[in-house]
């Protein structure tokens, strides 16, 4: 009878061939070291999201105006609508090319070249079509950073922005902003924070939670810093067209030198009222875009097709103007409306010039951001987000959402009014 060879697993570029036998039949025999937990450290260090809590107490409860959900409360433009159906009706229900359809890429570019005096961005190589600015945001993160690469986070900001660099490995740096700067960023601060492991810069204006915007000084010195330090820039501007007053938006890869070292994201969910169609876009150098796009292909595929088509006519019918100037004007009453009637009853609120937020101080209700907004819905049915929520600088302030009616505004300003009258 011949010998049995048993060789060690074959390995191929590092991953164990678990077809071949292997000497250690039982588990228990070969001493390794036992899951001490079933959950990855990155997801445990990221804490829940503190608006869910409120959305999920609130749909428990009869009689709650919600100020606290940032989404439009108008349907899609019908044009944009009729475009999802036909799609649908055609049959175009299988994927799309991986970077999305060329024609919105193209749309995409020719848009941002005409509203901000974008470069001419290759629809190819430097453009990726995302489910919505989360996704995009995800894969720019874990495109670019190493484990302890550092992103420099001006904050209160989206929930989001923190917990895509923890997933992906990287540490945040905040910055907080101050009502006394309408919470604008001081680029100063910026620079300040900047180590030996610094990667990147992450904004977002115009801001959620607080409105602020930033104009194109202040822009310009964020990318003097930038260039000086060789630092990425990732630039949210989901709710780029929703401004008011005098202040006009800046695409930050528009500024002089910025386009090289830029990721900007944007979207159709604000300000075409499409948050559920899920469509985001990413436009960049083409080394940053084609490693996301590799994520991206891996992880998601393409975005919806019907949504890719309906954002398609978003961009290129004429008609579609005229429903997102009427949004802007009813967020610009409403926004007017909410400052207003918040400063009346004692919850000092700076002019948010940007997105559909205002972010009141409830200092003189002697309570915490959270006491505030439990209590507030508890007592008064109207439910407000705790402005720590969105880290730090947002201590004191709770985050006023006025997408909601002017008639549910009004409602919810007698509401807190009495609020203030027990507990001012």
């Amino acid at each position: 009878m011949s010998a049995v060879l048993i060789q060690p697993p074959l390995q191929q570029n590092g991953v164990v061939n678990s077809k071949t036998p292997s000497t250690n039949g039982n588990l228990r025999s070969r001493n390794l070291r036992p899951h001490t937990n079933r959950l990855s450290q990155r997801v445990v260090s990221v804490p829940p999201s503190g608006i869910r809590r409120y959305f999920d107490i609130a749909a428990t409860m009869e009689d709650v105006i919600s100020l606290g959900i940032g989404e439009p409360d108008f349907v899609t433009p019908e044009p944009i609508l009729r475009a999802g159906i036909t799609s649908l009706e055609r049959g175009h229900t299988a994927y799309t090319s991986n970077a999305g359809i060329l024609e919105l890429r193209e749309a995409v570019v020719q848009m941002l070249m005409q509203r901000y005096g974008a470069q001419a961005y290759d629809p190819d190589k430097e453009v990726l079509i995302t489910v919505g600015v989360s996704e995009a945001m995800y894969l720019i993160m874990q495109a670019i950073l190493d484990a302890g690469d550092e992103v420099i986070v001006p904050q209160p900001c989206f929930v989001a922005y923190t917990a895509s660099v923890i997933l992906s490995g990287g540490t945040v740096v905040d910055i907080p902003t101050y009502a006394a700067d309408n919470f604008q960023v001081r680029p100063a601060d910026i620079a300040a924070a900047i180590t030996p492991r610094t990667k990147a810069i992450l904004i977002g204006f115009p801001c959620n939670p607080t409105g602020a915007v930033m104009d194109r000084a202040g822009m310009l010195e964020i990318a003097k810093i930038a260039e000086e330090h060789d630092l990425i820039v990732i630039s949210d501007e989901i709710y780029d067209r929703l401004v008011y007053g005098n202040h006009q938006h800046v695409m930050f890869a528009s500024l002089p030198g910025m386009a090289e070292r830029t990721i900007h994201l944007g979207g159709m969910s604000k300000d075409y009222a499409m948050t559920g169609w899920r469509v985001g876009y990413a436009l960049g150098p083409e080394d940053l875009i084609g490693a996301m796009r590799k994520i991206h292909q891996y992880l998601i595929m393409s975005a919806s097709t019907t949504g890719q088509e309906a954002a398609l006519v978003a961009l290129t019918d004429p008609h579609v103007e005229e429903y997102v100037q009427q949004m802007v004007a009813s967020y610009d009453a409403r926004r007017r409306l909410i400052v207003k009637g918040l400063n009346e009853i004692g919850l000092s609120c700076f002019e948010p010039k940007g997105a559909f937020y205002a972010f009141p101080s409830i200092r003189n209700s002697g309570m915490s951001e959270y006491e505030f907004a439990d209590r507030l819905l508890e007592e008064e049915h109207v439910a407000v987000i705790p402005g720590s929520a969105f880290g730090k600088g947002g201590e004191g302030h709770v985050r006023c959402a006025y997408a909601a009616s002017m008639e549910n505004i009004e409602k919810a300003l007698e509401r807190m009014q009495r609020f203030m009258q027990r507990h001012g």
